[in-house]
């Protein structure tokens, strides 16, 4: 759900205003007049809410969501278990989806550059706060005891910094909450608006980003690297994680405590790192993949597929780095012996 310190919610809708505004029929035996509050994820949706179902591994959840109507594709099978969720079948999910977080949520990006001086009134700064020239705090942010910010950053509406960070300078961060003791280098930017688009034949529609990033204590983050928020949940960067410069974290990713991110590691959307997994330089991992904990990926590995924890790995794709290694061997091998033959 869309953290209301953020976004400002032009909701309720009644299910036909709902259907008008999205281009959807009427459900048969719906109540027009059922009012709609606000949008959730599946996990998280109640009775009040609409969430929306397009596929993939989100399948579980949709089945156990409690959600009040769920925007799902025309020939979906399956339903919500409990019966109780009003199935809003499109044609197209992402582009409905979008058109109604459109209506929820129509101005959903910072803009406090428009504010009239550089610390809001409403912000909250702690004892001890440095802000060195050229900063500005949007409305509703606070800044913790200690906490020290580089010259020419802009803490966005609503963010929480936590106590003795250290803010580089020209960083950005919105849509977020920090923790304490962290650390952003120069260039830093935390809470960008998350890559994701309805496609089709007339191009892509932005899909409204409504969620947060939360940092947690004791995190360090390289110069120039981007943790996007999330579409509708959080990203989450664990407990003393450590990031390089140039690292980009998709939408609604998950990393674990105490992992480790060498520069250029691209983490997509919805991906899942457990705790204390090492990244080489220039490793990626693919949308919605979960890496288990303590696992370990060479530089430029890439991986489309779960990885079990406890184990290094290497190439792309990614496999257990032993036989990575025979491979490159036989490979090399194998290279020799055709020059020679040529040669021969």
């Amino acid at each position: 759900m869309a953290d209301p310190r953020f976004y400002d919610n032009r909701g309720p809708f009644t299910l036909a205003e709902f259907c008008a505004g999205v281009n959807l029929p009427l459900v048969q035996d719906a109540d027009p007049a059922a009012r709609i509050y606000d949008l959730a994820g599946l996990a998280q949706a109640g009775p009040a809410h609409l969430t929306f179902f397009a596929g993939g591994r989100a399948s579980a959840d949709f089945l156990a969501t409690k959600a009040g109507w769920c925007l799902i594709r025309q020939k979906e099978r399956e339903a919500p278990a409990a019966g109780a969720t009003t199935l809003l079948r499109s044609a197209s999910v992402l582009h409905a989806y979008a058109a109604g977080a459109g209506m929820f949520y129509p101005e959903h990006e910072s803009d406090v550059l428009a504010q009239d001086v550089a610390v809001h009134p409403t912000a909250r700064i702690g004892e001890a706060v440095v802000l060195a020239p050229g900063i500005i705090v949007g409305p509703g942010a606070e800044i913790g005891r200690g906490t020290r910010l580089g010259a020419g950053s802009v803490i966005g509406r609503g963010v929480t910094i936590g106590r003795n960070c250290r803010i580089g300078a020209n960083v950005t961060i919105g849509f977020a909450h920090l923790g304490d003791e962290i650390v952003l280098q120069a260039g830093v930017r935390v809470g960008g608006s998350g890559f994701g688009f309805a496609s089709g034949g007339d191009g892509h529609t932005k899909i409204p980003q409504l969620g947060r990033v939360i940092v947690q204590d004791r995190v360090e983050i390289g110069a120039n690297s981007t943790i996007d928020r999330g579409a509708l949940g959080d990203t989450v960067i664990g407990e003393g994680t450590k990031i390089d410069n140039l690292v980009q974290i998709g939408h609604n990713a998950l990393i674990g405590r105490h992992c480790i991110l060498a520069g250029n590691v691209g983490i997509s959307g919805s991906a899942v790192l457990g705790d204390r997994v090492v990244m080489g330089g220039g490793a990626g991992v693919s949308d919605h993949v979960t890496i288990g904990e303590g696992a370990r990926l060479a530089g430029m590995t890439a991986t489309g597929r779960d990885l079990p924890g406890g184990r290094d790995y290497g190439g792309a794709p990614a496999r257990p780095v032993r036989d990575w290694h025979r491979e490159v061997t036989a490979l090399a091998k194998l290279a020799k012996d055709r020059k020679q033959t040529d040669d021969g």
